[in-house]
């Protein structure tokens, strides 16, 4: 174990060398032995802290958590111990944590010493500090508690509201500051934190969590007991928990899925690719190394697309298309192992170095396995995206910067057009002026120098200039580095979308909209570019025109969730009845934030048309919506 200054001097001056090959494989075996806890560093540059939490970790950290815990499905809430190690300066008189609305009974120390503690002054959206007083000699915390029954890290739902309708079910999402909502730590991204955990769930259920199961399960009385260790120190949002009726089906070697009984072919079939993924990501930037890559495809309800929980991907059911059109999905959470998992954003200013180097990543597999095709199109829809952002937001505004200004550097803050798809841009622009060859290596090396590590827009930056740059004044004009991160709008450098990609598809909609008819070879295109098409048509159509498209395409009927999607879109914003009852039934079947959000509060701004839909499906809906969506849905104030 190395000491508190050790980590920071190490972390002030980003000189660690990466682990060992062998220290960086999780085993996949059952009951692997522990191994001695390594302790992340924390970055000590200005850039680096987090305004999202109350920790200060500079003087007190938390670097392992043991969790002992009972779900109940009756009181909704899940309790009992957490174990914090933590590392501290000598004089350190005082560890601050992250809570949110816990319910705490008792905090002692390792030896069961009471400690002084206090909950301060709190704010609705990061909670409040839990205030431990340390002894001189305290190097743990151990800490009683509940959460409370609407953690927002939790979503709860009856057997009526799942596939299989015979068994409650709970799921967890952390990202980007729940999970302080139901374990008491330093909730920071920056703070990275090995953890265990024994969780007690009723018999009959199943338990999973994001780190690979320590021991066989087993059941005591009316309880099955199951145990899970993440040797690795991980950023303390992707600490995840899924409880319910569970099966598990074989992907491959060292992938599989977990599912409700009623999904497990439907999900193995589209996830048939998942093992040949793992091994074009590794030809790409170097080995995965978190040991097996499983999936827990979860009810309608889950609010994301996908949460790339280490060891566990948790994944929405919507991506379930039949054709694996949709897998890119898959590809993007696993490219995540690497950038976000392995090497991770310290604090919420810098999201795209997560997600925008994991849109990248995610394009780079799904050309290995599926061609360059594929490729372009969805770097040129990725394109669209950023573009959207640009007209919605303002070319020039701050939020279009990676580097997020203050303002907008809060936890799901920014822009997903520029945190993922300009991000990605700036990546396909790099590779485009040194060549791939030279990108590629020099990326693989990054994430080697910095696995299990947080990172800073800065300190990326410089590491850009000392291993791939390395003083060539020509190449550093070329890139135009420090326009890409700190300034708003695009670059003149950018790297620009195959115009051959679409030229079919944007002749038809050029076509329709000069009044041709729907084209029909549409039933024939890929879900690029029937996304495409649809999103390229005129915002503004006669229900003639509508109703040509609907009578043609059937796009009431697609069963492709992203294609229903933009018809939705474009329908509600042409107060399009016919499209009223797939609208319906696709707002209260499924909780995407990313389709439930927009069409409702597009509806809601319709004062007289669409408003009262928004109130009649978000009354029926709402509590099928995990909090994180009612949160944002909530303030439209639809039942007033």
């Amino acid at each position: 174990m190395i000491s508190f200054r050790t980590a920071v001097a190490a972390a002030a001056l980003l000189l660690s060398a990466c682990q060992s090959s062998e220290d960086n494989t999780t085993a996949s075996s059952n009951a692997a032995e522990p191994k001695e806890v390594q302790i992340a560093p924390v970055l000590t540059t200005p850039d680096a802290l987090d305004p999202a939490s109350y920790a200060k970790p500079l003087e007190a950290r938390v670097y392992h958590v043991g969790l002992d815990l009972s779900v109940d499905f009756d009181t909704k809430r899940i309790g009992g111990t957490a174990k914090l190690d933590i590392d501290r300066k000598p004089d350190a008189k005082e560890i601050v944590l992250d809570d949110k609305g816990l319910e705490i009974e008792s905090i002692t120390d390792g030896s069961g010493e009471p400690l002084t503690w206090k909950v301060g002054t709190g704010d609705p959206s990061l909670g409040a500090p839990l205030i431990v007083a340390l002894k001189p000699d305290t190097k743990q915390l151990v800490i009683k508690y509940k959460s409370a029954p609407d953690a927002g890290a939790l979503q709860w739902l009856t057997p009526e509201q799942t596939a299989g309708k015979k068994k409650p079910y709970l799921f967890s999402q952390g990202q980007a500051i729940e999970n302080r909502s139901w374990i008491p730590t330093q909730d920071s991204p920056g703070i990275r934190q090995a953890w265990d955990a024994t969780i007690r769930v009723p018999a009959g259920l199943t338990a999973v969590m994001s780190a690979p199961r320590s021991s066989e399960p087993m059941t005591q009385g009316g309880e099955s007991i199951f145990s899970f260790r993440m040797e690795h120190s991980v950023a303390p949002y992707m600490i995840a928990i899924g409880v319910g009726d569970l099966a598990f089906k074989s992907l491959g070697p060292r992938t599989g899925v977990w599912t409700e009984p009623v999904m497990l072919d439907a999900a193995a079939k589209e996830l048939s690719d998942t093992e040949k993924m793992v091994s074009a990501a590794e030809k790409l930037y170097g080995p995965y190394r978190w040991g097996r890559y499983d999936l827990l495809v979860l009810p309608p309800s889950f609010p994301f697309g996908g949460m790339e929980n280490p060891t566990l991907t948790f994944l929405t059911p919507t991506f379930i298309a039949g054709d694996k059109s949709l897998n890119g999905l898959v590809a993007h959470e696993l490219a995540h192992s690497w950038s976000g998992n392995l090497v991770t954003n310290a604090n919420w200013a810098d999201s795209w170095l997560n997600e925008g180097v994991t849109s990248y990543f995610e394009n780079r597999i799904m050309e290995e396995l599926y061609g360059p095709k594929r490729a372009s199109q969805e770097a040129a829809l990725s394109f669209d995206d950023m573009e959207k952002a640009f007209a919605e937001e303002g070319r020039n505004a701050p939020i279009t910067s990676l580097h997020l200004p203050p303002k907008e550097a809060r936890p799901d803050g920014g822009a997903g057009g520029i945190i993922y798809d300009k991000g990605a841009d700036f990546l396909r622009t790099i590779e485009r002026i040194v060549g791939r060859e030279k990108w590629d290596a020099y990326l693989r090396s990054y994430f080697d120098r910095h696995a299990f590590q947080p990172m800073t827009s800065a300190l990326f930056l410089a590491d850009v200039r000392q291993n791939l740059v390395k003083g060539d004044k020509a190449l550093e004009q070329k890139l135009q580095l420090d326009n890409w991160i700190y300034k708003p709008g695009l670059p003149s450098n950018a790297a620009l979308p195959d115009p051959k990609a679409f030229a079919t598809v944007d002749r038809a909609v050029k076509a329709f909209a000069g009044g041709s008819p729907a084209p029909a070879a549409f039933s024939g295109w890929t879900t690029a570019e029937k996304l495409r098409f649809i999103n390229k048509l005129p915002r503004k159509l006669s229900t003639a025109r509508l109703t040509e498209l609907e009578n043609k395409l059937k796009l009431n009927e697609a069963g492709n969730q992203e294609v229903l999607f933009a018809w939705l879109n474009l329908a509600v914003a042409n107060r399009f009845d016919p499209a009223v009852p797939a609208l319906e039934h696709f707002l209260t079947t499924q909780g995407r934030r990313k389709f439930v959000k927009p069409l409702i509060q597009s509806l809601a701004e319709d004062r007289q048309w669409g408003r009262p839909i928004a109130a009649r499906v978000y009354g029926e809906a709402r509590a099928s919506y995990h909090p994180v969506t009612q949160r944002d849905l909530d303030k439209l104030k639809l039942a007033e």
